[in-house]
């Protein structure tokens, strides 16, 4: 099995069909649902507080997700952590694709079928209406998503269920 690490009594649950890299890190008071994937090199810190992955979801390549004393992650079902981002404190809703490089910080609530832009910020507290286009820094909603968006959103978490299938396979 992966690196699954208790902490302060807080031993990881990850359901049977998630896939966890074997260079990942899943600490303490973490749940990984069905078919969720940590990809290689991924940090899932939960020694301050409760992080959840939720069903379908994947955390890319070198994602952190970790959390605060009273802010603890929340990451819904159908959700794509790109690459290298930074998930803090805060609750991305179902079917949301984070992108590459991004941070969202304590207190943030990224709304349903959001996309948040490759190295964009947002801030401490943001509320994020569902089905937005979300970029810059600091980051702003810039517009509502399209269907065709959407859909291409959701396509990339399944997409990434079965690119997870074969890696789990791949390690046995």
């Amino acid at each position: 099995m992966a690196p699954l690490h208790t902490f302060a009594g807080n031993t990881p649950a990850v359901h049977e069909s998630a896939f966890v890299a074997p260079t990942a890190s899943i600490i303490g008071k973490a749940t990984l649902a069905e078919d969720s994937s940590a990809f290689y090199g991924v940090s899932v810190r939960a020694d301050t507080a409760a992080i959840s992955v939720g069903a379908g979801s994947n955390l890319q390549d070198n994602v952190v997700l970790h959390a605060d004393p009273g802010f603890p992650c929340t990451v819904g079902a159908g959700v794509s952590v790109g690459h290298a981002a930074v998930v803090h404190g805060c609750t991305v809703e179902d079917d949301c694709l984070i992108g590459m490089g991004a941070t969202v910080l304590n207190g943030a609530v990224i709304g349903t079928g959001s996309l948040v832009a490759a190295g964009a910020v947002v801030l401490e507290g943001t509320v994020v209406p569902p089905r937005s286009l979300v970029a810059g820094v600091p980051a702003k909603v810039r517009r509502e998503l399209t269907d065709e968006e959407f859909d291409g959103v959701k396509q990339n978490a399944a997409r990434y269920v079965e690119l997870a299938r074969a890696h789990r396979d791949l390690h046995g």
